[in-house]
């Protein structure tokens, strides 16, 4: 129970991580405070879940940087690339989408994300995850364990909650996708906005959220485009 209550504290804990950092990103880019990701709260899963990948496959190749640096990346970049194929088979839209950045697969990964993968791959499993792990251990187990179990509680309802309002979503888009225009995802996002507050939060945490069939036809006019050329 000890060890599943300080992995589940490392998948938390890196899950507020990379939703801090992707805060971070917007405020600089966008110049704008938008609470990213799919969960309500200040956390965003595929981060912990990838770390803890790279914690529990790559642990052995610790002592070969150089090794651990490409495989960090291939690892992550499955997992972002995967988590896109399935989010969209579910909800059909396409949540983020690097079609307009060079040396993209599909428009679900590109080099200029999968590269930093790797640099912050280094960075947790030689520094970060180390320092984390020696707070952890140094709880006494039955305050671990009864933080662990609230916080999972809360994540569980959070999880709940998020995904009802994505449904409605999906629900949403099956009132237009009969719609010929390629101003699909436009009229989901002003429905969904116009609903509460929780989705609008989901509209401008994926400012760039698109329909499958919206991508789709994307992908067929940079095709025509190029056959043109």
């Amino acid at each position: 129970m000890e060890k599943v209550s300080m992995y589940f504290m490392l998948f938390m804990i890196y899950s507020f991580m990379g939703w801090l950092m992707e805060v971070i990103v917007t405020i600089v880019g966008d110049h704008k405070l938008v609470n990213r990701g799919f969960l309500i709260g200040p956390y965003c899963p595929i981060y912990g879940h990838g770390c803890l990948l790279l914690y529990f496959l790559l642990r052995k190749y610790l002592k070969e940087p150089i090794i651990l640096f490409f495989m960090a990346i291939l690892i992550c970049s499955i997992l972002e690339y995967f988590t896109s194929y399935i989010l969209e088979k579910i909800f059909h839209a396409r949540w983020w989408d690097y079609s307009n950045r060079k040396f993209n697969i599909n428009g679900r990964i590109c080099l200029e994300t999968m590269i930093p993968f790797g640099i912050l791959g280094c960075l947790i499993l030689y520094i970060v995850n180390p320092f984390f792990m020696k707070i952890i251990s140094n709880i006494p187990p039955l305050l671990l364990n009864i933080i662990a179990i609230v916080l999972f509680i809360i994540y569980l309802a959070d999880n709940i909650v998020s995904f009802i309002i994505i449904k409605g979503f999906k629900g949403e888009l099956k009132k237009v996708e009969k719609d010929q225009t390629e101003e699909i995802s436009k009229k989901v996002k002003k429905i969904l906005t116009n609903k509460g507050i929780l989705q609008r939060r989901l509209v401008k945490a994926f400012p760039h959220l698109k329909t499958s069939r919206e991508a789709l036809m994307d992908l067929q006019k940079k095709i025509e485009e190029k056959i043109n050329k």
